[in-house]
């Protein structure tokens, strides 16, 4: 397990180097198994969720290679060996079931327990399973696995319900060996999207239209090797960002696409926050302007992203005035709530609605990290608080975020850690 002690600092100032995205990463990952050779990919993270990763592909035949020193990992499978992936493996990570498309269209078949991840709600997977279905698969669903079968995936149009970033990716993979063309409407709009699709047309693939909700992929007979860089992470961006705002500080952010934060940028400017691009990064000023409120609603891309609403709910309690936070995507995501509450910001719930009455002088407390997000967001509130503040089961930080720790402290944060 493991904590973190967060001691109250003064304005968080210099530069910070932001990684390649978690979220880019890991499907890219699974998305090798569809190459007949080898691939590198470049600025890759060394985070838990890329170990279990590593680790999963080998499980099925994969020879992958990490280098983090330099931020490299190669993948090559000659043959897939195994169609069912261990549930040891699936259950400490939900993009496990990423496998399943790749899998699928590679040997005809795929077995996979129900994913795990994060307990911010449901995240089912019926959209991937739809989709799937309509490129000729049989799914069978049993106690705590779901098993699919294909002797040749074809083409077909794919409308999904509700615009699922797993979905898209997992059914546009499973379609780039497809025979004929898929079409994805109403498909995730994310820049991760976009980042596969990359990786897949250098791989051969053949696809059209992501970054929009429409997304048209004419299948091929295969796909070749590949290098490929994977973009910036844009939450973890988001994260320093309100960092540098939340201790009211000056922060020069590094290895930046400011139209992923897009969003971030506007609300953070609405609070007050000064931010420039600069030809060496993205300046964010949380030292010049009084901070004031704003309101919040979680949406999908290119809307407020769901991942930032808790860091932001840190920051909102501790500006001038009530706002109030939205969470339209996933309903359990207000968890983080009790623990900021533990430490004076007086948030009150009400559905899908955070009150928040803002101007709290936040003190020190014990906290537990309930998510990936939420598990960021207390350690900065922590930044701004009286005494000290204990952050426990930290691991889910760890699966979303390189050198945290370190990258605060090098700001001017006063984190320690203490593992068990």
């Amino acid at each position: 397990m493991g904590k973190f002690l967060v001691e109250k600092c003064g304005p968080l100032s210099g530069e910070v180097e932001i990684s390649g995205s978690k979220n880019a990463v890991l499907p890219i990952m699974a998305a090798a198994l569809l190459a007949e050779g080898r691939c590198e990919i470049n600025d890759v993270p060394a985070l838990r969720d890329v170990d279990v990763m590593c680790r999963l592909l080998r499980s099925m035949g994969s020879v992958v290679t990490e280098d983090y020193e330099n931020a490299t990992i190669s993948i090559e499978t000659e043959k897939i060996v195994a169609e069912e992936v261990p549930y040891e493996l699936v259950k400490r990570m939900r993009a496990s079931f990423f496998v399943m498309g790749p899998l699928l269209a590679k040997t005809g078949r795929a077995k996979i327990a129900q994913p795990g991840g994060c307990a911010i709600g449901e995240r089912p997977i019926d959209l991937h399973l739809k989709g799937l279905r309509i490129l000729g698969a049989q799914i069978t669903e049993g106690h705590g696995y779901v098993e699919a079968v294909a002797e040749k995936l074809h083409g077909g149009k794919v409308y999904l319900d509700f615009p699922s970033v797993g979905a898209t990716e997992n059914i546009m993979m499973a379609a780039t060996l497809a025979e004929g063309v898929t079409v994805i409407e109403n498909a995730a709009e994310e820049p991760e999207i976009v980042d596969l699709a990359n990786f897949l047309n250098k791989m051969g693939a053949r696809i059209k239209g992501a970054g929009t909700d429409t997304i048209k992929i004419e299948g091929v007979e295969a796909m070749h090797g590949t290098r490929h860089t994977v973009i910036p992470d844009r939450i973890e961006t988001g994260t320093f960002m309100v960092a540098a705002a939340i201790t009211r500080g000056d922060i020069l952010i590094r290895n930046v696409v400011p139209d992923h934060v897009k969003p971030v940028i506007a609300k953070l400017v609405e609070c007050g926050v000064v931010i420039e691009d600069t030809d060496e990064g993205m300046r964010v000023r949380g030292n010049v302007n009084p901070l004031i409120s704003t309101d919040i609603k979680t949406l999908p891309y290119p809307g407020f992203p769901t991942d930032m609403q808790s860091l932001f709910m840190a920051l909102l309690a501790t500006t001038e005035g009530p706002s109030v936070v939205i969470e339209t995507v996933f309903e359990n995501r207000f968890m983080h709530v009790g623990e900021l509450n533990r430490m004076g910001a007086n948030i009150k719930i009400d559905g899908k609605s955070a009150l928040i009455p803002g101007q709290r002088k936040l003190l020190g407390a014990q906290v537990i990290s309930t998510d990936l997000r939420a598990g960021a967001a207390l350690v900065l509130a922590g930044l701004t608080a009286e005494g000290v503040t204990e952050v426990s089961e930290i691991y889910h930080i760890d699966r979303g975020y390189e050198k945290f720790k370190e990258k605060l402290n090098g700001l001017g944060a006063k984190v320690s850690r203490i593992d068990d």
